[in-house]
């Protein structure tokens, strides 16, 4: 689907598009949005040229915006993974955020919907993503949708130091 397309809902003036390169301040209005919501605004590192760079350079991973009429009222951040037990890509959702003032609407859950048809489009295996323990409106509306919750399964992060203590570590010549 082109960049920028309309995408149509049965939800009253409420649309989806994919964001184009004259986005980038508004993702990253809404990745600050998600950090305060998240209590991590102190962890946002991403400018707006880094943004560009991964959404539209690199192609690191692909936002959605949501609109009710002609106002940005929430978005999507994704990217394709790989099952290699499946042997076919997988889709990961990064963030996802309403405004709190549009949200009970179904806006998020049309944002989460549309993406899980993307997946079947792509031939994904499964869509995954991570939700903050303490984040129990979400957990609960990930429920409505039968998402399952994946408690035999930890995640691990290397970042910064740890991640380059790592790469150090590496027998190579």
């Amino acid at each position: 689907m082109k960049l920028g397309t309309r995408i149509e809902t049965k939800l009253p003036d409420f649309y989806l598009r994919f964001a184009t390169e004259q986005d980038v301040d508004t993702v990253l209005a809404f990745i600050k949005h998600i950090a305060d919501y998240e209590k991590m605004s102190d962890q946002v590192q991403v400018t707006a040229e880094i943004l560009h760079q991964s959404l539209f350079v690199r192609h690191a991973a692909e936002a959605i915006l949501a609109y009710e009429g002609d106002t940005v009222v929430g978005f999507a951040v994704f990217f394709e993974n790989f099952s290699t037990f499946t042997g076919k890509p997988g889709l990961y959702l990064e963030d996802l955020f309403v405004l709190p003032e549009y949200r009970g609407k179904g806006y998020g859950k049309a944002l989460l919907c549309f993406l899980a048809q993307l997946a079947v489009e792509r031939d994904c295996a499964r869509m995954e993503w991570t939700c903050l323990n303490w984040n129990t409106p979400s957990l609960q509306f990930y429920q409505t949708l039968d998402a399952r919750t994946m408690d035999e399964w930890t995640v691990h992060r290397l970042t910064g130091g740890t991640l380059e203590r790592a790469a150090a570590q590496f027998p190579g010549k």
